[in-house]
């Protein structure tokens, strides 16, 4: 089998060797071997990796996604996974909304084109018209 030193690891998941230790301290990461004192982990690792990181741009915490990794049973994390994303999509539609709502504003500024805070329209406190 495949191992990974820790350097070789970061390098190829782009983090740093101190946050894998971490996800190793947490739990997310299984303990690593060690040869001659090192941690070593096995390629698979990478997969693990790219699934935490794919869990963590979609909001779910570090326990969230500790819980879906500690699941032994296929069928137990399926049937937990599925809760656990039912649950986040509100959460995720509120911020897409909060997002777009934030992008329309600067959308808005650029438009007005007077690009001076003090005497703006859309910049007072209610808005143009107010």
């Amino acid at each position: 089998m495949r191992t990974l030193g820790i350097g070789e690891l970061a390098r190829q998941v782009g983090m740093r060797p101190s946050a894998l230790r971490y996800y190793e301290s947490v739990g997310l990461l299984p303990s690593a071997e060690r040869a001659g004192g090192r941690r070593v982990y096995p390629a698979a690792t990478v997969r693990r990796i790219a699934l935490i990181k794919m869990a963590q741009r979609a909001g779910f915490t570090l326990a969230e996604i500790r819980g879906l990794l500690d699941t032994d049973a296929d069928r137990g994390a399926t049937r937990q996974w599925r809760a656990l994303a039912e649950s986040k999509l509100p959460e995720l539609d509120r911020f897409i909304r909060q997002t777009q709502i934030l992008r329309d504003a600067v959308a808005d500024c650029l438009a007005c084109g007077c690009m001076n805070f003090d005497k703006c329209q859309l910049l007072s406190a209610g808005g143009p018209g107010s």
